[in-house]
């Protein structure tokens, strides 16, 4: 099974990197299951978090994403999830929502990589 899609590079997914630090495809393939069901049920809770003005859950699932993006995901959306999470520690819900809008739609794209590379996989098997 190659390592991308073969249609186009993933924008943010990065497996090559995830083996190098995983180890092997089949570990990292069970990882970003759990990768594709913690950005599908955390993604739309951190938005209603925020809208309630409540800022302490979004932040600690922020921080669940900027530890396991480093392992799966290119730099720039690293560091931007990373920016984000860093505003929820300190920032208000009026300050952290904006923030949080403008990073949903690359998590989204994310989340879309991910469950495209996991259903090419499923296929190839």
């Amino acid at each position: 099974m190659p390592l991308t899609n073969t249609s186009a590079a993933p924008d943010y997914l990065d497996l090559e990197a995830a083996i190098a630090q995983i180890g092997d495809l089949p570990s990292v393939l069970g990882i970003l299951a759990m990768v594709e069901e913690t950005l599908r049920r955390d993604i739309p809770c951190i938005e209603d978090f925020l809208a309630e003005g409540n800022v302490l859950p979004a932040a600690r699932l922020l921080h669940s994403f900027k530890g396991f993006m480093p392992i799966f995901c290119r730099a720039d959306i690293c560091g931007h999830v990373s920016r984000v999470e860093a505003l929820s520690k300190t920032g208000t819900a009026t300050e952290v929502s904006p923030a949080f809008d403008a990073l949903k739609p690359e998590l989204e794209l994310l989340l879309t990589e991910v469950t495209n590379y996991l259903k090419q996989g499923s296929a190839g098997s």
